[in-house]
C-alpha cells in the first residue's frame, strides 16, 4: 500500500505526463538556479544514464524540476535505485509498472525500511506529556510512550510486536492538530521527500488504500495564518536566544516546533509547539 501511495502522490498512478526534456531542465537549472551544484550533479548523472545505455535520449522526460518518470526519481536516484523488474532487459520507470513499483520499493529498502512495521499510529497525547518531546532524536520504546499516557485513537492497544520497538512523537501542528507515534519507517518516507506532511500524506494514503477511507480522528486547527517571513523572523529570534530551530527557513519543522514549546514552558505559557501571531509579536 505504501508503494501505491507514493506512486499515486507522485504521478497519479502514472497518469501525469512528463512533458519536459530532462537535459534542458537540468542544464538550465545547473546554470541559473540557486542550487547550481545540486543540478550540475544531476545533469551529469542524466548523461551517465544515457552513456551507459540505461535509457535512450528520447526517453529522458522529466517534471519541471528534472525528476524522471513515474516515481519522480532524480537522475542520481535512478542510478542508485531503479531496477528492471519485468525482465525485459531495460529499466523503464516511464512506462513499465513493474519497474516503477520495484524501483520505489528498492529506494525504500536502501534507506532502511523495516519489514513488518508500518509508518506509525495516530495517538492522543495528554497535557502531562510535553509536545517538546517530539523528534526523531528523542525516541522511546512504544511501551514507554504508553506508560506516559499516550494512547492510540479509537481505543486499540499498540500491537504487542511494537511495544519493545522504538517510536517517535510526531506533532506536525503542535497542539493544534493530530498527533502520532511514528516508527523509523516514517523517516524512511522522508528520504523520498523531506516534508513531514509529505510522509504523513503517504502513510495516511497507504492506510486508506489498505483499510478503507477514513480521516484522522484529530482535527487540524488554525495553523495557516502566518507568512513564511513571519515564521523565519520567529526562528531567528529563537536562535538568538540559543534555541536550535534547524534553520530559519520559514518552515516550522520539528526543531522549531519543540523549541517553541520549550520557550513557552520556560515563560509560563501553555506549550503549543506551533508558531502563531502572538508568538511572533512577542519574540520578534
Amino acid at each position: 500500500a505504501v508503494l501505491l501511495a507514493i506512486w499515486g502522490r507522485e504521478t497519479g498512478f502514472g497518469a501525469a505526463k512528463m512533458p519536459y526534456d530532462a537535459f534542458e531542465v537540468l542544464g538550465t537549472k545547473a546554470f541559473m538556479s540557486t542550487r547550481k551544484d545540486f543540478f550540475r550533479t544531476e545533469l551529469l548523472a542524466a548523461l551517465e544514464i544515457v552513456e551507459r545505455g540505461l535509457a535512450p535520449v528520447g526517453a529522458m522526460k522529466s517534471s519541471w524540476a528534472g525528476a524522471l518518470g513515474q516515481p519522480q526519481f532524480m537522475p542520481t536516484s535512478f542510478l542508485k535505485h531503479a531496477v528492471d523488474f519485468d525482465g525485459d532487459g531495460r529499466v523503464d520507470i516511464w512506462n513499465s509498472t513493474p519497474d516503477v513499483l520495484a524501483s520505489i520499493a528498492n529506494y525504500l529498502v536502501h534507506y532502511g525500511w523495516v519489514k513488518g512495521r508500518g509508518w506509525g499510529f495516530e495517538v492522543t497525547v495528554p497535557e502531562s506529556v510535553s509536545c517538546s518531546l517530539e523528534g526523531p532524536d528523542q525516541g522511546k520504546k512504544i511501551s514507554q510512550w504508553a506508560d506516559m499516557g499516550i494512547k492510540r485513537v479509537g481505543g486499540k492497544p499498540f500491537p504487542v510486536s511494537e511495544l519493545k520497538a522504538e517510536g517517535f512523537l510526531l506533532m506536525p501542528a503542535g497542539r493544534s492538530g493530530p498527533a502520532f507515534v511514528a516508527t523509523p519507517n516514517f523517516y524512511v518516507l522522508k528520504q523520498y521527500n523531506t516534508s513531514d506532511l509529505y510522509a504523513l500524506f503517504i502513510g495516511h494514503g497507504a492506510d486508506r488504500i489498505a483499510h478503507g477511507d477514513q480521516n484522522f480522528a484529530g482535527s487540524w486547527g488554525a495553523v495557516g495564518g502566518l507568512h513564511r517571513s513571519d515564521i523565519a523572523a520567529l526562528q531567528r529570534a529563537l536562535e538568538a536566544k540559543g534555541y536550535d530551530v534547524g534553520s530559519a527557513d520559514g518552515l516550522p519543522g520539528f526543531k522549531t516546533r519543540r523549541s517553541i514549546g520549550i520557550w513557552q514552558a520556560k515563560n509560563g505559557r501553555a506549550a503549543t509547539c506551533f508558531p502563531d501571531a502572538d508568538l511572533v509579536a512577542v519574540l520578534k
